[in-house]
């Protein structure tokens, strides 16, 4: 069985809440992105350290997250911005249409599994539009089996979003944070070997290598 830090209760980092052995706070990048980023996260996500929407929250300059409770149905004005045009990142939206100025783009992602996802969009449905990315390939998301083909972590909808923005430094800093987190998640559970194989494809094995051998150190539980 995996081991979760959320479940024994362990003593967590307060910024990457990582137990401070898999502590990542030394590789923390601030990525300016130059549309507004807000993130819409199910309750039961908000206290996981494998949430991808509280990455985001961490890693982009001026994101804002916004937990989502089933019972209190939030307000556009909650995080609908005046002057802005919204995108709804969404698999079943319409394609993606040519940006506005990006000073005038606000995006919102959506933080649970597909379920959580799919009752998130109901509450918000016609605040803004809502934007299917090109998306292809495998998700590097390893620490959770995605629910089906072509499906991905918010932190990838984001990634793909910035490349086909072409805002390329941007979407390699983001890439590494979100590699990082997986690769030390990876440590956490005890799947050191599913580490290593994750390593082979990543960017951090060389962006990062310093931080990874001190990582793989063995050095007391705090």
């Amino acid at each position: 069985m995996a081991r979760s830090v959320v479940l024994a209760g362990s003593r967590r980092c307060e910024r990457c809440e990582l137990s401070p052995r898999w502590c990542i706070c030394a590789g923390r990048d601030d990525v300016v992105l130059p549309f507004q980023v807000d993130v819409l996260i199910h309750q039961r996500e908000q206290w996981r350290p494998t949430s991808t929407g509280r990455l985001i929250d961490r890693a982009v300059s001026g994101a804002r997250a916004h937990i989502y409770h089933r019972d209190l149905p939030l307000q556009p004005a909650d995080i609908v911005q005046p002057g802005k045009v919204l995108w709804i990142l969404h698999p079943l939206g319409e394609p993606m249409p040519p940006a506005p100025p990006l000073d005038q783009l606000q995006v919102l992602l959506l933080d649970g599994s597909w379920g959580e996802a799919a009752a998130m969009m109901k509450g918000v449905e016609g605040w803004g539009r809502r934007i299917s990315l090109p998306m292809a390939g495998e998700s590097r998301y390893w620490l959770r089996s995605q629910q089906g083909a072509g499906l991905f972590s918010t932190v990838e909808a984001l990634l793909f979003l910035l490349r086909a923005l072409k805002l390329d430094e941007a979407h390699h800093r983001l890439r590494l944070q979100f590699e990082l987190q997986v690769y030390a998640g990876l440590r956490l559970r005890g799947k050191k070997t599913a580490a290593e194989e994750f390593l082979v494809d990543s960017p951090i094995r060389t962006a990062m290598a310093d931080l990874i051998a001190d990582l793989s150190r063995r050095r007391p539980h705090a």
